[in-house]
């Protein structure tokens, strides 16, 4: 079985013949941008030899705020930037140029963030969030235009770059942030919008659940949105993969390693690695799952552990 057809199998939980695997890192310096960009990527993948590419949209974490911020009210004049702004039609060319090189050897997708997690890194989250207190219609407002740009990216990712979907990254749902109430009244909407229109366009849409801040989410926020592969941070909610394919309703799930210390990932003798990675497969069975992290690995990672879990997953 080639690795697309082996990662469509596992995102439409049907019979692989090895569960497919991958794992990513945020490129720093040269390798963030540019042709160096693409090449790194693809060195990366070549070298660990994963069975897809999740493309990382380094160098394009903060939405260009287009419109001078000093008070809360300020947000109402945010406008979309449109698909021709360089901060879209760059991110379409990374995704283009990593898809012409690998064409159809594994399946592509491309890193987009949702709209509070866009306005956040354009704006600071001090800001952000004191303004959503002050007046939270006007950067309701602002969401709903980043998600216009956002759901326009995704699209264009898909169509236009090829890619076989995104890898949607929510985030802000931890417990100390907003209610649930809150959250879903005022966060939700702009999440949606981006992942629905992405859905309309591919089937083939992975959800990550980010518990970047190592605090625990109101998870059940993001438990009924539409995507078929769905990855959180295993462990940061304590919700284990067999706990979370029931949760999240039988999708295929996407994970298995802790990406920060002291997980296995990193203090492990390869025996201990490879065993880690049979354990994964052996509790949760070879239907519906991809091997992977709970968010972003740490570039310093030696490659070798990634060509351990691997090399493992394919003797099963």
């Amino acid at each position: 079985m080639d690795k697309r057809t082996r990662v469509l199998n596992a995102m439409d939980k049907k019979e692989v013949d090895h569960v497919p695997a991958g794992f990513w890192f945020h490129f720093a310096g040269e390798e963030a941008a540019g042709e160096a960009c693409v090449q790194a990527h693809l060195k990366y993948y070549r070298d660990i030899d994963a069975d897809f590419i999740k493309v990382m949209c380094d160098g394009y974490f903060p939405y260009p705020i287009t419109t001078k911020i000093e008070k809360a009210a300020d947000w109402r004049s945010l406008k979309p930037l449109g698909k021709d702004h360089p901060f879209i039609r760059e991110q379409v060319w990374r995704a283009r140029r990593i898809k012409e090189e690998v064409k159809d050897e594994c399946c592509v997708f491309y890193n987009v963030f949702a709209p509070f997690s866009s306005i956040r890194f354009g704006a600071g989250e001090e800001l952000v969030m004191r303004h959503i207190r002050e007046d939270p219609e006007a950067v309701i407002h602002a969401l709903d235009v980043i998600a216009q740009d956002n759901a326009v990216l995704a699209e264009l990712i898909i169509r236009e770059a090829k890619n076989d979907g995104i890898y949607y990254c929510v985030q802000g749902a931890e417990l100390d942030r907003f209610s649930y109430q809150e959250y879903r009244e005022m966060i939700t909407p702009g999440d949606l919008y981006v992942l629905n229109h992405a859905n309309k366009i591919s089937e083939n849409n992975i959800l990550h659940m980010c518990g970047w801040a190592g605090v625990k989410n109101r998870i059940e926020n993001w438990k009924d949105y539409p995507a078929k592969v769905i990855n959180w941070a295993v462990h940061v909610e304590d919700i284990s993969l067999e706990e979370g394919r029931e949760y999240f309703g039988g999708k295929t799930v996407l994970g298995g390693f802790q990406n920060t210390r002291p997980g296995v990932l990193f203090y492990g003798t390869e025996e201990e690695v490879r065993r880690f990675t049979r354990e994964i497969i052996f509790r949760f069975g070879k239907r519906g799952l991809i091997i992977g992290a709970d968010c972003t690995i740490p570039n310093e990672v030696d490659y070798n552990r990634f060509r351990w879990i691997v090399k493992e997953s394919r003797n099963i």
